[in-house]
């Protein structure tokens, strides 16, 4: 009897995924709170949104066109980054901040380390950061909901400073009917999301929940009203908590792949949020978090992988 062995090199393993389709379904899942933001805050929302995402397509395309690389602006990557900034920053941020965001996002934070895959930290979050230093004010300036011109303080902020104001109910932190960033308000818009991209297989549950399970333990155990149920629930429900656990610490570029890595990760982000929530001079801390994770993710990729069969080392030295 002959024997026909085929031999081939590997991947062995084929998916129809592809980091289009994975884009699109991530520009889905982010749909629902995009609406919400432009719903709250108005067209001045809306022109964040599409300057942001506009500004992130035409920097890739002028960036790889003057450096001679192949055109990704179809892989829809560049739209995610400008998206998520846009989800990221407030409706009052004047639009050319918002621009030159965006540029900073795609050249310096991306393209400028390789292009999509080689980024050392997240894109929208390394942009917002930047906007954050150089730009404080504008930044921190946060619009009342049904009222673009009205400036609000955001409920973390109340919270943070012991404003004599008076907090929004727990259901209108639920629908977004609050001040804080366009992405950010409404919990529910953000939930829907998330079991979006868990549905499709996108994202693995486990750095959100132990981002979530982290925080919320040591800020009702440590928190600035600990044992207090309500507190805990403003400080899941406002900020950037699940926007940034969601969306930004899934990001598979900037993460680890193996299983404990990612639950370290997860706990790191939890933390370190708790850490600046608590201790920190500014009310939020899920941006500067996730981005100093980011910077020890390759430690934990290293020092996480499972031991190959018939190796006796515990670290992965390809």
């Amino acid at each position: 009897m002959e024997n026909n062995l085929i031999m081939s090199s590997s991947p062995h393993i084929h998916t129809s995924s592809t980091i289009t389709k994975i884009m699109l379904d991530v520009i889905i899942a982010l749909l629902p709170a995009t609406f919400v933001g432009v719903y709250f805050f108005g067209l001045r929302a809306a022109l964040v949104v599409i300057v942001a995402v506009m500004s992130a397509v035409l920097s890739e395309w002028v960036f790889e066109k003057v450096t001679k690389r192949k055109n990704t602006v179809s892989d829809l990557s560049a739209v995610v980054t400008g998206l998520l900034l846009a989800l990221n920053v407030s409706s009052l941020v004047p639009l050319w901040m918002v621009a030159v965001g965006s540029a900073f996002a795609i050249i310096i934070v991306k393209q400028m380390f390789g292009g999509l895959g080689k980024n050392f930290v997240n894109p929208a979050l390394g942009a917002r950061c930047f906007m954050l230093i150089a730009w404080t004010g504008a930044m921190t300036t946060f619009s009342a909901p049904l009222a673009d011109t009205v400036t609000s303080a955001t409920p973390l902020a109340i919270m943070k400073d012991g404003m004599d104001m008076a907090l929004p109910s727990v259901w209108d932190c639920m629908v977004g009917n609050m001040s804080g960033t366009i992405g950010e308000v409404s919990a529910i818009a953000l939930i829907i999301g998330f079991i979006y991209l868990l549905i499709r297989q996108v994202v693995s549950i486990k750095i959100p929940a132990m981002y979530i399970i982290t925080f919320a333990v040591l800020t009702f155990l440590f928190g600035k009203n600990p044992m207090n149920a309500e507190y805990l629930v403003y400080q899941l429900l406002t900020g950037g908590l699940l926007l940034g656990a969601f969306f930004m610490a899934t990001d598979y570029t900037t993460t680890p792949t193996t299983n404990l890595g990612m639950l370290i990760f997860g706990i790191g982000c939890g933390v370190l949020t708790f850490l600046i929530r608590r201790f920190g001079g500014y009310p939020e801390g899920v941006s500067f978090s996730i981005l100093l994770m980011n910077l020890v993710s390759p430690l934990l990729e290293r020092y996480t992988v499972p031991k190959s069969f018939g190796n006796r080392g515990g670290v992965y030295h390809g």
